[in-house]
């Protein structure tokens, strides 16, 4: 068999939705983005959300949106992709990593509370794998370091403390308790890349809690601007009759979401709870196969709630990083393409050229030096889920 790690489930629903856009006349920001819109505030509980053209776009605009800038600092988890990280550099605030807890792909909470300062205006935390933090503790965190809450700027004096901007890209259909991620952090940003569990080829969405004295309809004008070059009307407001006339209210970015792009997601929103229900079937089996082999896997379902089920994590216990790199080659070698969630940041150049030393991060190091990500997908066969994890058996049988 050759088994790849995350190809996208599109289908004919998808491509007919997309047909469609493209007969309209309308392909960029238009009445299917807003739709898309509406419908993920809907699944996420939340009163609006807005789509942009990535999870990083996402989050570097709500840090914008935050005011975040030089002279702050911002804290998120040496366990992550970049993306988490480098949103803060684009931003001008100094980045703060935080080891993970011992074994685990979480921040260790002990150290992230001594980590928060005077200057520190936002916290990341990163729902690896699809799994939800523990915004229980995290909330409380925030709260009782309330005092040294520096605010600059209106938003940031209305909320009044440190604020939480999830990066959720894995954690899209997530629960905790009865509640979606989406309504959890202060703010949430999902990713829609071709590798998610929904996609919309590139793209992204952010959704927010309602707080006090706080507008959403404001909220979202906001990111409208700072989507569209600042400019005070989209394309979609400047097609009614005599409405051409527009101002830029201030030089902006640009990172919309087309009407192409949502169609797929529209598509792929109608199906998601089969998909998540597959991904869960395919969780159950992996789960079962495996409980005899001395390998530990992150937990996606248990009584505290549900993940989205988006990566398969599997620690070789006891194993080294070289005997990992030689299980990941010989099962691409039997046709089974796997993966590693993640490098540690502190091992990438970019980050020791910033000071970071992997020394300093010692769980989040003894996390990745053993782990391995199987294939998890909907695209998966039961056939192929058997031969996934027989091929996991024979490896580690033949390289122990």
């Amino acid at each position: 068999m050759n088994i790849p790690f995350s190809p996208p489930d599109i289908g004919e629903e998808e491509i007919k939705e997309v047909v469609d856009t493209l007969k309209s006349g309308w392909v960029t920001t238009g009445p299917k983005t807003k739709l898309f819109e509406k419908k993920i505030a809907e699944f996420c509980h939340t009163d609006r959300a807005v789509c942009l053209n990535s999870a990083t776009a996402c989050m570097e605009t709500t840090l914008r949106l935050l005011g975040v800038g030089p002279g702050d600092e911002v804290i998120t988890s040496a366990y992550t992709y970049t993306a988490s990280a480098s949103v803060v550099c684009h931003v001008g605030a100094k980045l703060v990593l935080v080891d993970t807890a011992p074994d685990s792909f979480q921040m260790d909470c002990d150290q992230l509370e001594a980590a928060i300062t005077e200057k520190t205006k936002v916290i990341i935390p990163v729902e690896l794998g699809g799994v939800v933090c523990d915004y229980h503790r995290l909330f409380q965190i925030v709260e009782k370091k309330k005092s040294l809450f520096q605010p600059s700027g209106e938003l940031q004096e209305k909320i009044g403390r440190v604020i939480l901007m999830a990066d959720a890209a894995h954690g899209f259909g997530a629960m905790q308790g009865d509640r979606m991620c989406g309504e959890i952090a202060d703010f949430t940003c999902f990713s829609f890349h071709a590798v998610k569990n929904l996609t919309t080829a590139e793209g992204g969405a952010v959704t927010w809690r309602s707080l006090p004295s706080i507008d959403n309809e404001d909220i979202y004008k906001q990111y409208m601007l700072f989507s569209l070059h600042g400019q005070s009307k989209d394309a979609l407001a400047k097609t009614q009759a005599g409405a051409w006339e527009y101002d830029i209210v201030a030089p902006y970015y640009k990172c919309n979401m087309t009407d192409i792009m949502a169609s797929i997601g529209l598509a792929q929103l109608r199906r998601y709870p089969e998909l998540l229900k597959r991904r869960r079937e395919i969780i159950a089996a992996y789960d079962q196969a495996l409980s005899d082999l001395p390998v530990t896997r992150l937990v996606h379902y248990d009584d505290r709630g549900a993940s989205s089920g988006h990566l398969y994590l599997v620690r070789l216990t006891g194993k080294d990083q070289r005997f990992r790199n030689r299980m990941i080659e010989r099962m691409a070698e039997l046709g089974v393409a796997t993966n590693v969630h993640y490098k540690p940041l502190p091992l990438l150049s970019a980050y020791k050229n910033m000071g970071f030393d992997i020394d300093d991060y010692p769980n989040a190091f003894h996390m990745f030096e053993n782990e391995i990500t199987l294939p998890l997908h909907t695209c998966l066969t039961d056939e192929q889920i058997v031969y996934v994890t027989d091929t996991f058996k024979k490896v580690w049988m033949e390289l122990c």
